[in-house]
């Protein structure tokens, strides 16, 4: 493909396009407000700190994780912090509620009904007519300050309800009374950031009253208070109007104090002129809109295009005062010196597209997020994962921090240590969290280690090779080579039978095996989901696949099968093209994947009915989560002909445009036209030929691991263990004429003791045992040692299941409940049985009778994830399984609102009884009550282990 450099490439540009064009225009703010994509109509600037907008969702439900969803006709109030497209729901911070006559400070009287035909939403204002005395709301905003215009229909009282305790848990709020028309609020508050920190300075533009407070302080408060705080605090400010007064109210944020908000609104709002501001706001928004430029007569591809890239510039957000100030993630005031600091890294979703897009039009932004990462790591012990407001909420996966910053140091962005960079990015890599002890020392991730097991062992593996290409453009070999080749660890994970992604787990492939089920072997999704992710070394996967043409029936196979996953309803799961998910992060790159292996009319194909049947200029215009703008990056880039399937590379893929001509403009002068006609060779000027850029390393390939394999992990009285390379004759891995395997089998008490054996085919263990096994390639390679742990069962018990358990959680079967395998806090690794909307019932065969002194069962809670404490366990005995006698009844006492996991033995003692069966009974929780995010939902009951002595 030709490459051009980017002076040239602007050289060969038509520069004579206009600033003039009102490009804002075309945003439409209440796309992806319906359906699943959890966007807010509200005022923003690019990247600022203040999203104002409407809240018509406090109950913090999945759909109302932006404050507001269009299928609502009931307004809270206008709060001035929003996350844009999240699946887990936070901010709402400062709330503000116009209303008339007598205050309420109950949400439920303050709220107003609104209709949609009285609401307005363009880039940088919101408008609405609230039904209740038909007061009309106005929002504009700059960076750091928002501005409220309320214009009252009657003459009366007005009032401002500020209500602290609005959508999530307030930990402690404070009011201080400058003036009549100044007060300064805290709101501290735990949701998804457990410890988030919002300053504000609140002015009117006339004189307020305080005519009423609600708070928990241990004095009562009274209105003439010069300052409230407590855990419980909300207020009303109030003022006679007239017919058709106005009553303005800007509200300036800040995280680092009262000072810092005082500062901002100084800098950025000293009056309360709201043409000015709007005006401002759309002229901030033209500005940025206008770095990419396209030419189409569609007003709804006019929409939908510009209300994409607007949604990938509503964050990361600002998150610094006007002169540097900032909370660090140890909690303590920074400042930030030559870059500005930024908050809200959706990374797991946006390194995909979002921050390639970045690094195309915005480059100087890219390096004040890298700064931001390292200032992070520094001040916080670790890169971010998915921080907000100054706290790791440690969700999501992978350490994808580093695949930013290895992209912007291939593409030779400046303006950050490369080294600190590097340094940061190892440290990420090399902690024993989240699985990665067992990754580093196994070359893979098992259920038994970690759940979600597949999906991190993939993403650590691209995430390494981003640390080796930053390692490669440092001159650091060694590093170089460690990293490259943890990075080739997708391979023990690909199954060669089934040419799947699978989970591992005892040494060989989980069993059974169905690739489109959602379980939590996966991240938010299935094997179809991961089987393509290995964007670090696609010529190497096509290979493992069986060459290109096995490979394109594989991704065939993918876009053709039927559009529904089994196993765990995963609501992220949408926009379903066979098994790909545009609704979800993880397919986004699987249509260009046809162009390696010569098929672009293939991608063409898939991206283009995507783009046509995915996106839509309506409020359920996206098919799933906005997740703070990939899902509209996606868009973007694919409209534009273009798409980085491998971020920490130069290459962008190319796909026919959308449009008939973009026009980029990439920054410091440069610019460049996508056409139509020639989209093939303008997308090679992005190419960047970049000096930064050394020559991909030779490096050494890695032999897989082989799979220890039998029926069960427990066992009777013998069973019998099989090995299986990876490195059969067949395979497609295969690097040598011949693969020798070597084994051994220890006492689980001696692990590390006994010596290694050639393996000639199966054979029977009759004890307990500790099986090891690794694989030579005939070339000096050898894999990584796989471990198999086997144990013979105590006893001969069997037990019949009266209950049916979720497929998703069956810990092996019923036999998991009595094989001596006791499963721990971490449910999500498989050795838990699960069972909802139902009691629990099973019976233990003793096989005779038998003198009965104790009887347990061990239980788990994880409220959180719908996993309650039984209410009551009873245990019943009998003599010929038809009679049983209750012998002990006993009752829980876990407080279900507790949310860590809990693991709990309920322990009988019996006296005086000989039995043969054993019943155990525990009965669920029943319904989620209405303090629980899953209120009304069916809870379940997890057990793992009975036993009877």
């Amino acid at each position: 493909m030709k490459k051009l450099s980017l002076l040239a490439f602007s050289l060969l540009s038509v520069l004579s396009y206009s600033q003039s064009a009102d490009l804002a225009s075309y945003v439409n703010p209440f796309i992806g407000t319906g359906g699943h994509g959890h966007t807010f109509p509200g005022a923003t600037v690019p990247f600022g700190m203040v999203q104002l907008s409407p809240d018509t969702r406090i109950d913090g439900s999945w759909d109302g994780c932006g404050g507001y969803h269009y299928s609502d006709n009931v307004i809270y109030g206008f709060s001035h912090t929003h996350l844009n497209g999240t699946g887990v729901s936070d901010y709402g911070d400062i709330m503000l509620m116009p209303t008339m006559g007598e205050p309420s400070l109950d949400k439920n009287d303050y709220s107003s009904p609104f209709f949609h035909m009285n609401e307005k939403a363009t880039a940088g204002y919101y408008a609405v007519e609230l039904n209740n005395d038909n007061i009309n709301v106005e929002l504009t905003s700059t960076a750091r300050v928002g501005l409220h215009q309320y214009t009252f229909s009657k003459s009366g009282q007005a009032n401002i309800i500020l209500d602290l305790n609005h959508r999530d848990q307030l930990i402690m709020g404070e009011v201080r009374v400058i003036d009549n028309k100044t007060i300064e609020v805290l709101r501290r508050s735990s949701a998804w950031a457990r410890d988030q920190y919002v300053y504000a300075r609140i002015e009117f533009s006339s004189p307020m009253n305080i005519t009423k407070v609600n708070n928990n302080a241990f004095a009562p408060a009274k209105v003439t208070d010069k300052f409230f705080a407590g855990s419980l605090l909300a207020m009303s400010f109030s003022k006679d109007v007239k017919k058709g007064e106005k009553l303005l109210v800007k509200v300036a944020l800040s995280p680092t104090g009262y000072q810092g908000a005082a500062k901002n609104m100084k800098a950025e709002m000293p009056g309360f002129d709201f043409k000015k501001t709007k005006k401002a706001a759309e002229t901030l928004w033209n500005k940025e809109l206008h770095k990419i430029e396209i030419t189409e007569k569609d007003n709804d591809k006019l929409a939908i295009f510009y209300t994409a890239l607007y949604h990938t510039m509503m964050q990361p957000n600002i998150a610094m005062d006007v002169d540097g100030m900032y909370r660090g993630r140890d909690n303590e005031i920074h400042k930030a010196e030559g870059f500005d600091y930024y908050t809200v890294f959706s990374l797991w979703d946006t390194f995909r597209a979002a921050h390639p897009l970045y690094t195309l039009i915005d480059k100087k932004r890219t390096s004040d997020f890298i700064n931001t990462f390292i200032k992070q790591y520094e001040q916080g012990g670790i890169l971010p994962v998915w921080e907000l407001a100054s706290n790791e909420t440690d969700c999501m996966i992978g350490y994808h921090s580093v695949s930013v910053m290895a992209d912007a140091m291939a593409k030779g962005i400046k303006g950050f240590d490369y080294e600190k960079a590097f340094e940061a990015a190892k440290h990420s890599a090399m902690l024993d969290h989240l699985g990665l002890k067992a990754y580093k020392a196994n070359g893979y991730i098992s259920i038994d280690d970690e759940h979600e097991s597949v999906s991190k062992t993939l993403e650590y593996a691209y995430d390494d090779w981003c640390i080796a290409q930053m390692a490669s453009i440092l001159g650091h070999t060694k590093d170089y080579e460690y990293f490259i080749t943890r990075s080739q660890s997708w391979k023990n994970l690909l199954d060669p039978e089934t040419k799947n992604m699978r989970p591992r787990k005892n040494g060989g492939w989980d069993k059974p095996f169905d690739p489109r089920e959602v379980n939590n072997n996966y991240t938010e999704g299935n094997s179809w989901h991961y089987t393509f992710f290995v964007p670090q070394d696609i010529k190497g996967m096509i290979e493992a696949f069986g060459g290109e043409k096995a490979f394109e029936a594989k991704l065939d196979e993918m876009f053709n099968a039927p559009s529904a996953t089994t196993g765990r309803e995963q609501v992220d799961v949408t926009g379903l093209v066979g098994q790909y998910a545009q609704g979800n992060e993880p397919s986004h790159h699987m249509a260009y994947l046809y162009n390696y292996v010569g098929k672009p009319e293939k991608t063409k194909e898939k991206v283009h009915y995507i783009l046509n049947e995915f996106y839509k200029n309506t409020p359920d215009g996206l098919i799933g989560n906005e997740d703070c703008g990939q899902m509209s990056a996606w868009y973007v880039l694919s409209s534009m002909g273009m798409y980085q399937v491998t971020p920490g590379t130069t290459y962008f893929n190319t796909v026919e445009p959308f449009f008939k001509k973009t026009h980029i403009n990439t920054g410091n002068g440069a610019s460049g036209t996508i056409n139509l006609s020639s989209y093939k060779d303008d997308i090679a000027a992005f190419d960047i030929n970049n000096d930064v850029v050394s020559e991909q390393l030779a490096y050494k390939e890695i032999v897989p691991v082989p799979a220890i394999e039998a029926e069960s992990k427990s066992f009777e009285d013998k069973m019998t263990v099989n090995i299986i390379s990876h490195l059969d004759k067949e395979d497609s891995l295969r690097r040598a004429p011949e693969t020798i395997l070597f084994y051994k089998v220890s006492n689980p008490h001696e692990k590390d003791k006994g010596s290694y054996a050639i393996y000639k085919g199966p054979f029977s263990i009759k004890e307990s045992s500790i099986i090891q096994a690794y694989a030579a390639d005939g070339l000096g390679g050898m894999s990584k040692p796989v471990t198999a742990t086997f144990i013979k069962k105590p006893n001969n018990y069997t037990v019949k299941l009266n209950s049916r358990y979720n497929r998703a959680y069956h810990a092996g079967g019923a036999t998991g409940l009595i094989d001596g395998i006791l499963g721990t806090e971490n449910w999500r690794k498989g050795d838990w049985q699960g069972y909802q909307s139902q009691d629990f019932e099973a019976i233990i065969d003793l096989q005779k009778k038998k003198k009965v002194n104790e009887v347990s069962a061990r239980f788990l809670q994880d409220s959180r994830a719908w996993i309650l404490m039984p209410a009551k366990v009873e245990y019943y005995v009998s003599d010929d399984n038809v009679n049983f006698v209750l012998a002990h009844t006993i009752q829980n006492t876990i407080d279900p609102k507790q949310d860590e996991s809990i693991i709990k033995s309920f322990d009988a003692t019996l006296i005086n009884v000989k039995a043969r069966y054993i019943k155990v009974k525990a009965y669920n929780f029943g319904k989620l009550p209405e303090w629980h995010q899953g209120s009304g939902g069916d809870a379940f009951i997890f057990i793992d282990e009975i036993t009877v002595k």
